[in-house]
């Protein structure tokens, strides 16, 4: 069974973030461009990996892999050498797992509600409880520097990172500004994976 990572993409999506991570982990893979406004996204060959009809998506051993922390996870585990995640019975995969899936629980959602202007939801219900809970939580994490693990620069980071870097290019408040999301967004585009993805465009 093939080895190659395939990845379906459009760089305009949150398929970008699994290529950071496919560069970070210096990965084998092969890129398959979707094409949205073809509608290749909802074509029934594509419905049948992901029937949501959503990117990222990959195909790895055979094994069809969907939402970007879970595809970043599996990334940074079948990827040892990288060494993108504590391994397991290190304590440091407790925290690991905290601000990986603090993405797409809190950070995103928070997010999405505020930009859209949204009712703001009853804090006690909401899994997020608040957009200012979510951004105190974030930037109490990353005070002490210069990673979400601290001197340990992690998988969490290639998530979280890109998430906190395309709402402050969007303009969500209580970011941009902000010297400690400033620099830790500074440090994450700088590092060469980010680089080498970062300027691709949309594909025809």
């Amino acid at each position: 069974m093939s080895e190659e990572i395939v990845f379906y993409h459009n760089p305009q999506s949150r398929a970008a973030m699994v290529h950071f991570m496919l560069e970070e982990c210096g990965a084998d893979y092969r890129v398959v461009p979707i094409d949205f406004s073809k509608g290749e996204h909802k074509a029934p060959e594509f419905l049948k990996l992901n029937p949501m009809g959503k990117l990222p998506t990959i195909v790895h051993r055979g094994t069809v892999v969907t939402e970007t922390p879970a595809i970043i996870a599996y990334l940074a585990d079948i990827f040892p050498q990288a060494g993108l995640a504590p391994p397991i019975g290190d304590p440091a995969r407790g925290t690991y797992y905290r601000w990986l899936f603090f993405g797409g629980s809190c950070f995103e959602p928070a997010i999405l509600d505020t930009a859209t202007k949204r009712p703001a939801p009853d804090p006690g219900m909401a899994g997020y409880g608040s957009y200012q809970d979510v951004l105190t939580a974030l930037k109490t994490a990353l005070t002490p520097g210069p990673w979400l693990l601290g001197e340990r620069y992690s998988a969490a980071d290639v998530y979280v990172g890109s998430e906190l870097n395309w709402a402050m290019m969007f303009g969500a408040p209580g970011l941009k500004g902000e010297k400690v999301f400033d620099d830790y967004v500074a440090r994450l585009t700088a590092r060469e994976a980010y680089k080498k993805v970062s300027g691709e465009a949309a594909p025809a």
